[in-house]
């Protein structure tokens, strides 16, 4: 019998769309043929994204939606949605949908002919399709160039927001995860690679919808600062050596 999957949708103002987007997640998991559950963690958004992905959950079976009061960030939502996760494999997918969760098959695919523990979607794999603004190919190049630099891990993206990992890699994983935002995936993967968890990237079409419009000045210098907090807690402090 095939594992049991959990697909976290972290969500915050999505509005109208938190609905049709739940819906389709839950037809294309019906039609892998294997049993699955759907958790939607509202990040404190300030419009009605909460009441309509209750109104989008009404009558599945198997999907839970859940609430933080104050936005707090993807990373600390994606470790509250876990808490209420039984898979043996779990699923970080956004809930915009730039990433369509078809593509899904071809991870576990990779996953089964590799027998690998993580697999993370690539905007840089060279059979990926990207319909991306100019300004964010230039800066996704930047981090790549950045992130190699300061870490040298063996993989080309860290930030796609399609992921699935073992259950037990999360559980060793997230108690050394400190942060909530901009770098969360990348101290997630530093630390899953640190402790010797496999991890393979697949291609990924992304149709980027513009929601959240170009990233400041802000948004870039806190990414820089998360990231170097990463590198001081991995070669200075040393702080990820102690599970």
């Amino acid at each position: 019998m095939l594992s049991k999957i959990s697909i976290l949708m972290p969500a915050y103002n999505e509005g109208l769309g938190i609905r049709a987007n739940l819906l389709a997640t839950y037809r294309m998991l019906k039609g892998l043929k294997r049993p699955f559950e759907i958790v939607v963690l509202d990040d404190g958004s300030g419009d009605w994204t909460f009441e309509e992905a209750r109104r989008g959950a009404r009558g599945l079976k198997n999907v839970k939606v859940k609430r933080i009061p104050v936005n707090q960030g993807k990373g600390w939502a994606l470790k509250e949605a876990f808490r209420e996760a039984r898979g043996e494999w779990v699923v970080f997918l956004d809930s915009d949908l730039d990433i369509d969760p078809k593509q899904l098959e071809l991870f576990f695919d990779i996953q089964k002919r590799t027998g690998c523990d993580v697999v993370i979607g690539s905007k840089r794999h060279p059979e990926s399709r990207i319909h991306y603004p100019v300004k964010r190919r230039i800066i996704s190049a930047g981090y790549f160039f950045l992130v190699k630099a300061l870490f040298g891990m063996p993989m080309r993206d860290t930030q796609t927001g399609l992921k699935i990992f073992r259950r037990q890699v999360l559980r060793d994983v997230f108690p050394r995860v400190l942060i909530k935002r901009y770098a969360f995936d990348l101290e997630l993967l530093v630390v899953a690679h640190r402790y010797g968890y496999r991890i393979e990237e697949a291609p990924v079409i992304v149709n980027y919808r513009g929601k959240y419009g170009h990233i400041g000045l802000r948004a870039v210098f806190n990414i820089w600062w998360d990231t170097m907090a990463v590198f001081y807690r991995l070669k200075v402090k040393k702080f990820y050596d102690h599970r």
